[in-house]
């Protein structure tokens, strides 16, 4: 989840950082300004259940309005790679066995640590 601070403060007129920590310190929520900041800039913060909820109060708003859902990245399909499990029939029901993957060619393996 990535934080809406920035989006929610605009509502409220609130147009930097300092504003939005002393509209949190009305309330009773004294963070570092750095933390604000980084809420600001939508960056991963830790904050309290107890926390967020002085923080919605300061601000008149919701959870779901402080927090951005990520988009969902849509899986990319599997390109065939032509290679056949050992010992698999051609049934596509059957068992899945693990095919081991190929190597680039960089030398010879180095040597354990001894």
């Amino acid at each position: 989840m990535k934080w809406n601070l920035r989006m929610v403060a605009a509502q409220r007129d609130l147009w930097r950082p300092s504003e939005v920590l002393a509209a949190f310190q009305r309330v009773g929520f004294n963070p570092s300004l750095s933390k604000v900041a980084a809420l600001w800039g939508g960056q991963p913060v830790t904050v309290r259940l107890d926390d967020l909820d002085l923080m919605c109060a300061a601000l008149g708003c919701t959870v779901g309005d402080l927090l951005q859902a990520e988009p969902v990245v849509a899986a990319r399909p599997v390109e065939d790679s032509g290679q056949v499990v050992v010992g698999a029939d051609h049934d596509p029901a059957g068992p899945v066995r693990p095919v081991p993957r190929s190597r680039p060619a960089r030398g010879p393996r180095s040597l354990p640590p001894s």
